[in-house]
């Protein structure tokens, strides 16, 4: 089956294993390393379009299972397509719904054919494999379509986490096939929990199948920091340098610098938000609690040395005020705050790489935290 993909990725810069790239579509391009917000039901929550736009990112997150289930495809595709419905134009990448389904926990059963799983929403029997999920991508309209894959639990011993990585083979292939000539780019994803041979094994069976890029997966699942940068020590490395590499779900500030310097491309996950919201806001020497009492009184704006909306027109005293009263505008300023520091680190990182500085900028980085630089393998 002839098929063109609407993506296209261009590598412009290295340093040492970090990469600098860009990757173009037709409703926009992407510089990478990017941090991708995430927008689980069509919203990256407290946030317009126009202020994501704002902050810098230039490609979402949309969340297939939740989408799929509330308010569902019927009402999606009666406005065009999920842009449509949510009014971003650039780029989105769903994920599959692999991970919520795995999420469910006891309340969902795996099988060859796919998952079935009683809806959080309604309760209701529902079932979900492969190409359901490849469908319901396609009728989002998403740019970046991610594989149906088992998220392999933490931990999982090497039988486990092995069943779960074939599965996750058998439903690669299936993706690839249901894809069928959606010009869509189909990410694999790359799975084998904490075993080396296994996720080996994994992207060797991905590369055979053939994909638009890669990702990351089974990582950010409980298991410690360690363990995790074990993983970004030869995997990234090992992907095609041709197709861009995607870290799912990942993470704090200093996570992202890591993944960079192993050589990751995308990111994405809720944390920016998700600490926004509970009053706790990203600043160069690390974390800063709004909720404590003593900034009651400071008038002096949450980081002077950044340009989002909230730093150049709101004291931490009236931030605090917003946050101790409950008042949602507390929240959606936090947000773009966080968003914006997380963009503002990720230009940082692209510039580096672009000049050959990366050591100096990640040094930096963490002199400001009052941290040693970790060591690279």
């Amino acid at each position: 089956m002839s098929r063109t993909c609407r993506m296209s990725f261009e590598l412009l810069a290295t340093d040492g294993k970090a990469r600098r790239g860009r990757l173009t579509f037709p409703r926009g391009t992407v510089e990478t390393p990017a941090f991708m917000p995430v927008g689980t039901y069509g919203t990256v929550k407290g946030m317009l379009p126009r202020d994501i736009e704002a902050i810098g990112a230039e490609i979402i997150l949309g969340n297939t299972f939740h989408l799929w289930l509330r308010p569902g495809m019927e009402v999606i595709k009666a406005h065009g397509d999920l842009h449509d419905f949510m009014q971003w134009k650039g780029p989105i990448l769903t994920d599959s719904g692999g991970f919520q389904v795995f999420s469910l926990g006891a309340m969902r059963k795996i099988k060859e054919e796919g998952v079935t799983f009683a809806s959080p929403v309604d309760g209701a029997k529902v079932f979900m494999g492969p190409e359901e999920s490849m469908q319901v991508q396609r009728d989002l309209g998403s740019d970046i379509v991610m594989i149906f894959d088992e998220c392999t639990p933490y931990p999982a011993d090497e039988d486990v986490a092995r069943v779960s990585m074939e599965l996750s083979l058998r439903w690669a292939q299936r993706s690839k096939n249901a894809h069928g000539d959606n010009t869509a780019a189909l990410f694999g994803i790359v799975q084998g929990g904490m075993h080396q041979d296994l996720r080996m094994r994994s992207l060797e069976g991905l590369d055979k199948i053939g994909f638009d890029g890669l990702a990351i997966g089974g990582l950010s699942v409980g298991e410690p920091k360690h363990e995790m940068i074990k993983v970004l020590d030869y995997l990234p490395g090992q992907m095609p340098a041709d197709k861009p590499r995607y870290l799912m779900g990942v993470g704090k500030p200093e996570d992202l610098v890591e993944g960079v310097r192993r050589g990751v491309d995308m990111f994405d996950c809720v944390m920016p938000t998700r600490n926004a919201r509970n009053g706790h806001l990203f600043i160069d020497t690390g974390v800063l609690k709004i909720r404590n009492a003593f900034h009651r009184h400071d008038s002096s704006p949450l980081d002077p040395t950044c340009d989002c909306y909230t730093c150049k027109n709101f004291s931490r005293a009236y931030l605090h005020h917003l946050d101790k009263c409950g008042e949602m505008l507390g929240s959606m300023l936090n947000t773009i705050h966080n968003l914006r520091h997380y963009q503002v680190l990720m230009a940082g990182l692209r510039e580096a790489i672009q000049q050959g500085t990366l050591a100096a900028f990640v040094e930096a980085f963490y002199a400001k935290r009052g941290l040693p630089v970790p060591p690279l393998d």
